[in-house]
Order: structure tokens, then C-alpha cells, then sequence
């Protein structure tokens, strides 16, 4: 099943960690964990807080141990198409969550979720369209944007992971209303 992925950080420097994690599978499940740092996660940007809204004191007070968040990843998220709208970014949160967990940095894979959208517009579109026209209608498909009312601010894990899912459903859709 394919699960929608995304992190908040304290920063996007290379000694940057995870301060957030949320997932939701095609299905609309989902789970979101405030991350409490491993003690030697000690850098901290306060613009990167500035935008996510997540104080470091709100980390140590309410964040899960980093260890069980990697574990429950592990746990839940094994065995499904993992996909991240910046995976180099994500994947880099993930494998260094990860490691510090004491599990192997590529226990979990990340994907671009951008494939997955196009995958759906051309699994929708294949044998309803000509093949000529296959690949510029499921681009076409794979643009439409997405903006969900009445979430979370942008830039809180599970809002964005959402705002994902939502637009695989509307190129799905929008794929079906082109084979008509």
C-alpha cells in the first residue's frame, strides 16, 4: 500500500535531525509523532522552529523517544511503497532517526511521490487513451494541485503528508475524468 511520509527538522544544515514524523497510507490511516532528540542531536535552527512551530522545550517535554518513533516506523510502515515529496531531505531525517535507533539506515526506503502520482495517471489512463497520447495526458493529470481547507499550517508533518495523498487522489480522479 503506498503511505505518505514527511518530516519537520531542526534545520536543514547536514547535523540536522527530526523533530516530527507523520505518515497516512492511501487509505486515509495515519500517525504523527513529535520526535524527542537523542542527546547528541544538539543543533538547532531557530528559523527551521520559526516555520514548523515546534520549540525544542516542547521536544524534550512532549516527543516520543526517538528510538520507539524508529521502531514504530519499522513496525508499521515495513513492506509498504514509502513515498516523500523531498525524499533526499526525508530520507536523510529517516536514516539519521534511524542509526540512532541502532537499525540500519535503509531498514525503510523512501520514493519521490511525484512517481507514484504519475503511476497513477498512467495505470488510469493505459488502455483508455491511445499509447501516442498515454504520457502527455498523465503528465497533464499529474500537475493538478492540491490545497486542502481547514488543515494544520503548512509545514507540520502530517498536513503536509496529507496535502500529498490529496493530490494522488485528484490525479487519480482527474485521470478517470480524462479516460472518461
Amino acid at each position: 500500500m503506498l503511505v505518505f511520509l514527511d518530516f519537520e527538522a531542526s534545520s536543514l544544515s547536514k547535523q540536522s535531525y527530526p523533530v516530527e514524523v507523520a505518515w497516512i497510507f492511501e487509505d486515509g490511516a495515519s500517525e504523527s509523532h513529535l520526535i524527542r532528540p537523542a542527546p547528541n542531536w544538539t543543533e538547532w535552527d531557530p528559523k527551521a522552529a520559526a516555520i514548523h512551530g515546534i520549540s525544542r522545550d516542547e521536544l524534550e517535554r512532549a516527543g516520543t523517544p526517538h528510538e520507539e518513533v524508529a521502531h514504530r516506523m519499522v513496525t508499521v510502515l515495513d513492506g509498504h511503497d514509502l513515498l516523500a515529496s523531498a525524499p533526499s531531505w526525508d530520507g536523510k531525517w529517516l536514516s539519521v532517526l534511524l542509526r540512532a535507533a541502532g537499525l540500519p539506515r535503509h531498514t525503510l526506503r523512501l520514493r519521490d511521490s511525484d512517481d507514484a502520482i504519475l503511476e497513477v495517471a498512467r495505470e488510469t489512463l493505459r488502455g483508455k487513451v491511445p499509447d501516442a497520447e498515454l504520457e502527455a495526458l498523465a503528465s497533464k493529470a499529474a500537475e493538478t494541485e492540491v490545497r486542502i481547507p481547514g488543515t494544520a499550517p503548512a509545514h507540520r508533518a502530517l498536513a503536509d503528508a496529507e496535502e500529498e495523498r490529496q493530490r494522488w487522489l485528484a490525479v487519480r480522479e482527474a485521470a478517470a475524468k480524462i479516460a472518461g
